[in-house]
């Protein structure tokens, strides 16, 4: 096959079927050593969503179309996209505006960080078995919202809850009041600027959870080139990574009614988690990628 410098117009002579584009997207994206930590395990999978959002595919039927001819100006559109993915390192959802957490859907641009919290998948479980009666939750708090995709799984999870998204940034709430509006939960959700729980007066929530900044200092310094395009004030928090996360356990007791329950993501932080708060009993919740990245707290765990 004709390399990239013959770009486009040879390449999109000779790329005719979506399975050509396919491979070609996979290989171009690995020989450039893009990282696919964006929602994506690897550039098949990212390649893979790519076709499905350029030519209008379900996702979960790509390779039923693989044979398919494309026309000429698909093929050099959809390469141009590619082009773009791997010479500007732009993460795919930022290409797309758009980033899927299961089967929900959410706007995304770089106001915001791209969605991929662990406390997704445990949400759209029900947060099971920890929350044993999902009509029992009657008020609930996303901190550090961003999109807002989590307050959206909250009232997903737990129809019955009136919720709140609380973040600092006047940007990324005009991003979650879109998705809030896409979704149809205008009268469920309410959006606050909020630097952690400072605007929240002396609201209680029978369920906080929070995906905030957690990322330290050498971390910060090494990130890919993807990950620049974010905006630092979701992704940095100190030394440790753990600076937000200690306003949050500082805070929360005072924002739980008495049987609240308290789930953060903090990343690969558990062992200095642990080491600064030897007294607090962390409970450590399952997720695909293991044991270690989230923690479930109750209100009598805070106060205790």
């Amino acid at each position: 096959m004709t390399g990239s410098n013959a770009w486009p117009d040879t390449l999109a002579d000779e790329l005719v079927t979506l399975h050509d584009l396919l491979r070609y997207a996979i290989t171009t994206m690995g020989r450039a050593d893009v990282a696919h930590g964006h929602g994506f395990p690897d550039a098949s999978a990212e390649a893979a969503y790519l076709i499905a959002w350029y030519f209008k595919l379900p996702h979960d039927a790509v390779g039923e179309h693989l044979g398919a001819r494309a026309t000429r100006e698909e093929r050099a559109a959809f390469l141009r996209l590619v082009e773009q993915r791997v010479s500007e390192r732009i993460p795919s959802p930022y290409l797309t505006g758009e980033a899927w957490l299961g089967d929900y859907r959410f706007r995304v641009d770089p106001r915001v960080l791209i969605p991929r919290s662990f406390i997704a998948e445990l949400l759209l479980e029900g947060l099971a078995p920890w929350v044993p009666e999902p009509e029992g939750i009657a008020r609930a708090l996303d901190l550090c919202t961003g999109s807002g995709c989590l307050a959206i799984l909250l009232a997903h999870a737990f129809p019955d809850a009136e919720v709140d998204g609380a973040d600092l940034s006047a940007d990324a709430l005009d991003v979650a009041r879109a998705n809030v509006t896409d979704h149809g939960l205008e009268d469920r959700l309410r959006l606050v600027q909020s630097d952690v729980f400072s605007a929240l007066g002396d609201a209680r929530y029978d369920l906080i959870v929070s995906n905030p900044p957690y990322v330290n200092a050498p971390s910060m310094a090494a990130l890919p080139p993807e990950y620049r395009h974010e905006p630092s004030l979701a992704l940095a928090a100190g030394a440790d990574g753990l600076d937000i996360v200690h306003r949050i356990l500082a805070g929360a007791a005072k924002h739980l009614t008495d049987d609240g329950v308290l789930v953060v993501e903090i990343g690969h932080n558990r062992t200095a988690l642990e080491e600064a708060y030897p007294d607090i009993p962390f409970t450590w919740l399952s997720t695909h990628a293991g044991d270690d990245f989230v923690f479930l707290l109750t209100r009598e765990h805070l106060v205790g």
